[in-house]
């Protein structure tokens, strides 16, 4: 049944069904420290989070769960980062041999893969980059975490799996109750995590084409880069710029964050906390006790999020640059818009449009609901929404004082800002169709 639902269907399906499963498991007593079965909210809520690799938690990772409870949430780290399509197509490929074209670009929806191609080995590469930027982070990690900690090594291996699968899904999820706090000073810990978050962040296929043009330079000594690779690496590092920046200013002597560090230290963390607003969700310092300037510009880092098909959140890099496009070529007066030379196509203006817009919407709506439920700040209320949408994780103190409602809010947030833009891009595409007709052009005012 699945093979025949429209690409979009079995994406929300795919990711609700193992919501539920993970809801369930999470329930049982086993799955606690102290034997007794889970609130089925806050179940259901660690579940999406961790299925949306959000990071948003009720309850503490490290001291409520048990094993099997970790080991849970960590599976489902996995599955939600690496993409519930892309794991059924691969099944579906070593069973069938083959997929049929709706379960091709079903897989598609979730790997945003630019023709239907060779999807057996388009899934290989993307679990073999999986497995190697995971495995290498997670030993850099537990060498550290054992050797210069003394970390008992069995809990160094486990807090470093853990810590890496979590990092390069952008999950933000720890077993720390203060997150990385306690590593703020220690680029062996924050650095590894953040190349893995960076990496994670990009897409799939911005690494894969990276590795292919690596080997294409080898044997031909140039390189053909395609246009999303541009806008996707130029303005992810540009983000990442600006964002160190701003919190380096802002935090500079804020003696809760950033004012007891040395310049170092405090360069270090500006750049931990930028990538980390990257949809990360790993925190160096309090994030609740940041400036309200900082909140506001984390804020617009959450939104946007980082690369398609990767496991970031957001609106994503490339939509923030068509936009930022758009206004440029308006601005000049130009009747289009382009890119690198290359000039842009109005439906991908409409597209990203719209996923903004949408984007808005959601977040606002949920904003208010929040604020109709709960005492708080309005700009701690919005940073909450904003990081559940952009399935960021940080928080700056909300998430663990909601109400039953609240936790329902943000777990329907969260599960729309995971699936919204990828459901709403590939039905858009998949509806696009020739027009036969035109109404008559009117202009009406606009500013």
């Amino acid at each position: 049944m699945l093979f025949r639902m429209h690409p979009a269907r079995a994406v929300v399906m795919a990711f609700a069904v193992t919501i539920v499963a993970g809801a369930t498991l999470l329930a049982l007593p086993v799955a606690a420290r102290d034997g007794q079965p889970t609130d089925l909210v806050q179940a259901l809520f660690t579940a999406t989070s961790a299925v949306c690799v959000t990071g948003l938690v009720v309850v503490d990772t490290g001291e409520h769960w048990s094993g099997f409870g970790q080991g849970v949430v960590l599976a489902l780290i996995q599955v939600g980062g690496f993409g519930i399509m892309a794991l059924a197509s691969l099944l579906a490929l070593l069973i069938a041999g083959k997929l049929r074209l709706r379960m091709t670009l079903s897989a598609q929806t979730e790997t945003k893969s630019q023709g239907i191609g060779d999807v057996r080995r388009l899934l290989t590469r993307v679990a073999l980059v999986t497995l190697v930027v995971e495995g290498v982070t997670a030993a850099v990690l537990i060498l550290r975490f054992f050797l210069h900690y003394g970390t008992p090594f069995h809990e160094a291996l486990w807090d470093g799996v853990f810590h890496s699968i979590s990092a390069f899904n952008n999950a933000g999820f720890s077993l720390n109750p203060d997150s990385l706090e306690r590593y703020a000073a220690d680029p062996w810990i924050t650095l590894p995590i953040a190349v893995a978050v960076i990496l994670g962040g990009l897409g799939f296929p911005v690494i894969i084409e990276l590795l292919r043009h690596r080997a294409r330079r080898r044997a031909t000594g140039r390189i053909g880069w395609s246009l999303h690779l541009k806008l996707t690496l130029g303005t992810t590092a540009l983000l990442l710029f600006l964002g160190s920046l701003l919190t380096l200013l802002l935090e500079w002597s804020n003696g809760a964050t950033l004012g007891p560090l040395h310049t170092g230290e405090k360069v270090l963390n500006a750049f931990f906390h930028s990538a980390m607003s990257r949809t990360a969700g790993f925190n160096s310092v309090d994030v609740g006790s940041m400036e309200q300037a900082t909140l506001l510009s984390t804020c617009v880092l959450m939104f946007i999020g980082g690369g398609s098909a990767g496991t970031a959140g957001g609106i994503k890099v490339t939509t923030f640059a068509v936009l930022g496009a758009a206004i440029l070529a308006e601005v000049r007066g130009e009747p289009t818009s382009g890119i690198f030379r290359r000039r842009l196509a109005p439906h991908v203006l409409r597209q990203a449009l719209t996923v903004a817009l949408l984007g808005v919407g959601l977040v606002i709506g949920a904003t208010i609901a929040l604020l109709t439920l709960v005492d708080h700040e309005f700009e701690v209320v919005l940073f909450e929404a904003v990081s559940a949408f952009g399935t960021v994780g940080l928080s700056a103190g909300l998430t663990g004082e909601l109400p039953a409602l609240g936790e329902l809010i943000v777990i329907l947030l969260m599960f729309v800002g995971r699936l919204g833009p990828i459901t709403l891009v590939s039905a858009l595409a998949l509806r696009e169709r020739t027009q036969r007709f035109q109404h008559p052009e009117e202009r009406p005012i606009i500013g």
